[in-house]
């Protein structure tokens, strides 16, 4: 420092602070031998608060304004430091800026995983981030707490302290609302607002306000994505075995555009010939499979006469192998008007006509 700037820093006219930084909480004024000149000239501009400190003690508080530094407005220095009415003498005091404007941005996130108990998948890991914004309640709370003398002081210096804080509140709050892990994307408001909710007596502690905070994405482990994604692609294809024959069609098509390539060797023909084996073999799952059985009856017959049943087809091929059962015996069913006999029975007809003839 050259000798016109030590005696112009020694009686400071004019004190003011221009922010040019996107991260500065609080800037200390800097001057020669911490001298200011009574009469000075004071300039806090919006969002700032100055605050005058004493021999390590806070004193006066200057809301946004233009100041003329005198008695009058510095009655509790004025009071710690003896001054009588009319003192116009240099005084020393440390000047503290304050920036009260929101600090947007700030990020937060998981550095382990946080594990869980889901209805549907039972333990997984969960990662989380997002992003948040926080701003200074209380000026002297935060000096006194945070900064001490720390002459300029930076978002950058407490947030790993705030993602922390953040951090252990939004385990607590997603382990205790059991959301389902493929439900929590439809949830990122409320929990954003519970963790404000939870966390903002913890914030206050520090002098400082959590306005708003955000949750960006909750993570999976890898594996599990990739499970989960192949989960939904078996959903997506639907019916396996119509697409099992879509995709052996596809292949024997690109096949039969491609004769000079891999299909019009040797080994070319087996694939193809193997192809077209999957391919009939899918198409004849479902053509040679038998019908199902014929369902019909219950009968109820008149046999030895009574009221006798009710007989599947099988017990009434045996009364009818043994005598007891005879085309003119009656007989009905569920639908029937009324009982009739047997031989005018569809399905009991061909069971009297019996085997056919040799040839």
């Amino acid at each position: 420092m050259g000798l016109f700037d030590k005696i112009r820093g020694e009686f400071i006219d004019i004190i003011e602070w221009t922010d040019s930084s996107a991260d500065t909480i609080v800037y200390r004024f800097g001057r020669h031998d911490n001298e200011i000149k009574m009469g000075a000239r004071l300039t806090v501009r919006e969002a700032q608060k100055a605050i005058f400190v004493n021999k390590g003690q806070i004193a006066d508080v200057f809301e946004p304004g233009m100041y003329t530094l005198e008695t009058d407005n510095l009655p509790i220095l004025s009071t710690l430091m003896g001054w009588r009415h009319g003192f116009h003498s240099p005084f020393k005091a440390e000047v503290y800026f304050i920036n009260m404007r929101r600090f947007t941005d700030l990020k937060w996130g998981t550095k382990h995983p946080i594990t869980l108990r889901d209805a549907e998948f039972g333990p997984v890991r969960l990662r989380a981030f997002g992003t948040y914004v926080m701003r200074v309640r209380d000026p002297q709370v935060l000096l006194r707490e945070i900064v001490g003398t720390d002459g300029h002081f930076t978002t950058g210096e407490i947030t790993d302290q705030l993602r922390n804080l953040i951090v252990s509140r939004f385990a607590d709050i997603l382990a205790e609302s059991k959301i389902p892990v493929l439900d929590l994307a439809a949830n990122y408001e409320e929990l954003g607002q519970f963790v404000t909710e939870r966390i903002k007596q913890e914030f206050a502690n520090y002098g400082l306000e959590l306005t708003t905070m955000l949750v960006e994405n909750i993570s999976l482990p890898p594996t599990v994505e990739e499970a989960l994604d192949k989960r939904t692609s078996m959903g997506a294809i639907g019916d396996l075995h119509k697409y099992t024959q879509f995709q052996a069609a596809n292949a024997m098509e690109e096949a039969a555009k491609n004769p000079s390539g891999m299909a019009g060797g040797g080994m070319g023909m087996g694939m193809g010939f193997a192809m077209a084996n999957q391919m009939g073999q899918a198409m004849a799952d479902q053509g040679t499979a038998p019908p199902p059985l014929p369902q019909s009856g219950p009968f109820y017959a008149a046999l030895e006469g009574q009221q006798a049943g009710p007989f599947d087809l099988a017990a009434m091929q045996q009364h009818i192998e043994s005598g007891r059962l005879t085309p003119q015996t009656l007989v009905w069913r569920k639908g029937m008007a009324g009982w009739v006999a047997a031989e005018h029975v569809k399905e009991l007809k061909r069971l009297f006509d019996g085997p056919p003839p040799l040839p």
